[in-house]
């Protein structure tokens, strides 16, 4: 098996879109709203369509982050895509403070897209300044 590169995913989450509800059963969850995104790549361009985007994060005492994200994105050609992928990441050193290893799925009903359909892409993601958040996508051939 190899990893080809498939993607690039930029998001922009805002600090006024984090939400800290605490410890839960499943650890400290956190609500990141995500207010821009931009996948580009693999004769694949999208932007997100909508606010209704998040990533509801849970981190356990050991530091162990595990992600939920999904959003609905819009592609340059007008295609509606679904896309959700979720993730681990070691933040023992601090929230954003280490790599995101994540597995991704999309749904399409747009002919031109039905193919990402059939897709896993995996990818591994870093926090940026500023609340922005960068994956660099693989296909598994």
């Amino acid at each position: 098996m190899e990893l080809t590169p498939f993607a690039t995913l930029t998001l922009h989450t805002a600090s006024e879109g984090l939400h800290f509800l605490g410890t839960t059963p499943v650890g400290t969850r956190i609500i990141q709203e995500i207010t821009g995104a931009r996948l580009e790549g693999s004769g694949l361009a999208a932007s997100l369509k909508g606010a209704a985007a998040a990533d509801w994060l849970a981190v356990d005492a050991a530091g162990v982050a595990t992600f939920d994200i999904r959003m609905t994105l819009l592609t340059d050609d007008g295609a509606t895509l679904y896309l959700r992928y979720e993730g681990r990441a070691d933040w023992s050193g601090g929230l954003g403070r280490g790599p995101i290893d994540a597995a991704f799925w999309f749904e399409a009903g747009d002919e031109r897209y039905t193919w990402l359909n059939a897709l896993l892409p995996v990818g591994r993601g870093s926090t940026r300044e500023g609340g922005e958040i960068v994956y660099d996508l693989f296909r598994l051939t």
